[in-house]
């Protein structure tokens, strides 16, 4: 319980200090055409989750496995996404570095060895090529949490929902030392959103997660997805991951689907994601930040519970490929009719 009033109140201050030196130093994010907020914002959510890990660590240095592996990639991601957060860095290194902090994380030992019992009921094991699936599994991860973060809330909620889904299947198998990492690193978030939503303090403490802050999350997400469903830790199907990450998974396949169909970078920053198409809709921010969540938790919750049933793996994968068409005819309605509502107004 300690753990839990000291990560909260250290992730806090951290956000009062770091905004204060991101301004003096121009570490904030600036409106333009595609960023609609007002003022320079301090983009330092992501240092306050590092500072947040570091403490957690000299609390209880025996919780997280290999964290001088971990800690290795995410110091480097931190720091590369503040370099981009600054200067805007182009697609290329960050991409090329993605790779890089998946391999040293398969150098602890973690990698996609199997896609678990999807084929008829046999397991489906990867060999060689599970290094080659990881790093792109990484990058995958990455990317869509750092997609995602388009208004206020959002981020810091979809990373708690994937924190706290792996913190209750850890505690349901009894991994229980993961389960309050994966605890801690949600109340690492909580005063992000606070401050991210004005609360309870207003525009005039408003921080924003940046890119330093959205690959850290991702990367720590897919670290501990990879050590929940593979090797002699494994204790949840491999499929059961991707309804864990569902709604940023499913909003990166779509955007960059599209984008590539439009002959478009799929890395091309645009507004067609789904919290966008909401807002074009007629959503406030809140009902949009409410929904997302909403279909966030759902899928979550699909997840854990036919992991915790037992129930057939394939089946579950179709059942997610299913929603996830569902998904995209849903948004690419909601999109139509958002168009024309901006074309009439």
């Amino acid at each position: 319980m300690q753990e839990y009033i000291i990560i909260f109140f250290s992730a806090l201050a951290s956000l009062f200090i770091a905004r204060k030196v991101a301004r003096r130093v121009g570490l904030v994010d600036k409106p333009n055409a595609r960023k609609h907020h007002n003022g320079h914002i301090p983009l330092v959510g992501g240092v306050s989750i590092y500072i947040s890990i570091w403490v957690l660590f000299f609390l209880q240095p025996n919780w997280f496995p290999n964290f001088e592996y971990y800690i290795t990639c995410v110091s480097l991601l931190l720091f590369v996404g503040v370099l981009d957060d600054r200067f805007d860095l182009p697609v290329t290194p960050r991409i090329l570095l993605q790779a890089f902090v998946a391999i040293v994380m398969m150098f602890s030992g973690l990698h996609l060895s199997s896609l678990g019992d999807i084929f008829l009921g046999y397991a489906v094991g990867l060999g060689v090529l599970g290094y080659l699936i990881t790093i792109f599994a990484v990058m995958c991860a990455i990317n869509a949490f750092n997609m995602v973060d388009g208004i206020d809330g959002l981020l810091g909620a979809l990373s708690c929902v994937s924190f706290a889904s792996l913190g209750i299947a850890f505690t349901l198998h009894g991994k229980y030392e993961l389960a309050q990492w994966c605890i801690c690193l949600t109340i690492a978030c909580f005063p992000y959103i606070l401050l991210n939503l004005g609360i309870p303090w207003g525009r005039k403490f408003k921080v924003f997660m940046g890119d330093a802050g959205s690959t850290l999350i991702g990367f720590t997400v897919i670290w501990l997805i990879i050590l929940a469903t593979q090797g002699t830790t494994a204790i949840l199907h491999p499929v059961t991951a991707l309804w864990i990450i569902a709604v940023p998974l499913m909003d990166m396949i779509r955007v960059m689907i599209s984008r590539v169909r439009r002959g478009d970078s799929p890395f091309k920053p645009d507004r067609e994601h789904l919290h966008h198409i909401l807002l074009k809709y007629g959503f406030t921010h809140s009902t949009a930040l409410g929904v997302v969540l909403a279909i966030a938790i759902s899928f979550s919750a699909v997840g854990i519970y036919a992991d915790m049933r037992n129930y057939n793996q394939l089946g579950v994968l179709i059942l997610f490929i299913a929603c996830f068409g569902a998904f995209v005819l849903f948004i690419n309605k909601l999109a139509k009719i958002g168009s024309l509502k901006e074309n009439n107004s």
